[in-house]
């Protein structure tokens, strides 16, 4: 196992170890409209910083809540320390950490860990993708009406209802049915390891999906925006999210265009 890995695990589950040690006591405060933020986001941001830090000093991090070192360096941790705080802050147990490493615009590392149930999910680019040590692919459903899909609203939902919507009701009719979790990170997983066959959302950040994202296409599936297309720089990752096993993903681009 490289240094990158051992790091990628050690943030981890040192992260998860904070937010599981806050589960179900503590309370949050609003940063945005419907957007919360605990003191369980920022001791797990913090534990993982400092695990990166230490193995590699010279690296960049970006971390959702308000952290950020840009030296230039290629390397850069990209870091969620609560993906799903909502639920979190419910004691709704469907939430994660969720770190990546891009080397300039590329993932290269990611790594989602449900510190509730202690499911971890582990990707290296080339190498394949894992669950708890245990290799994963995606499913093989081939039409959108049998498939599972799962989908977010953005936290800006009132501004964009009506498209949000249209949206859903479109694949509502042709899936076989659609779920909504609240961890974009984990849908991403979940898609990789084939409990779910399809998932889109829109205005979520580069910490929300990159590890994910790599996760699952590692795993077989596919990613990319809303016209087919894949992300080519950091900052647009996330923006528009279409993710699928890779075999319904031209007819999900069908349903999205309607």
């Amino acid at each position: 196992m490289t240094l990158q890995m051992q790091t990628l695990k050690l943030a981890l589950e040192t992260a998860g170890r904070a937010v599981r040690r806050r589960f179900g006591k503590v309370g949050y405060r609003l940063k945005g409209e419907a957007n919360l933020v605990t003191e369980a986001d920022l001791a797990s941001q913090k534990a993982a910083i400092q695990v990166i830090k230490k193995a590699f000093p010279s690296h960049d991090f970006l971390g959702e809540e308000n952290a950020r070192k840009n030296t230039g360096s290629p390397y850069t941790w990209v870091i969620d320390p609560i993906d799903g705080t909502t639920n979190f802050a419910h004691t709704f147990p469907q939430c994660s950490v969720s770190i990546a490493l891009f080397y300039k615009n590329q993932v290269i590392l990611g790594g989602v860990l449900n510190p509730i149930t202690n499911e971890m999910f582990l990707a290296q680019k080339g190498k394949g993708a894992t669950l708890n040590g245990k290799k994963i692919h995606v499913s093989n459903v081939k039409k959108v009406h049998e498939a599972l899909l799962v989908t977010g609203f953005p936290y800006n939902r009132n501004e964009i209802m009506p498209e949000l919507l249209h949206r859903f009701e479109n694949f509502l009719r042709a899936g076989h049915d659609v779920r909504r979790l609240g961890s974009a990170a984990l849908d991403l997983c979940w898609l990789a390891a084939g409990r779910l066959d399809g998932y889109w959302e829109q205005n979520l950040n580069p910490w929300d999906v990159a590890a994910g994202t790599l996760v699952l296409t590692e795993a077989g599936g596919k990613v990319t925006d809303f016209s087919g297309k894949k992300w080519s720089k950091m900052q647009n990752f996330g923006r528009q999210v279409l993710a699928s096993n890779g075999k319904i993903h031209a007819e999900m681009l069908t349903v999205l265009s309607r």
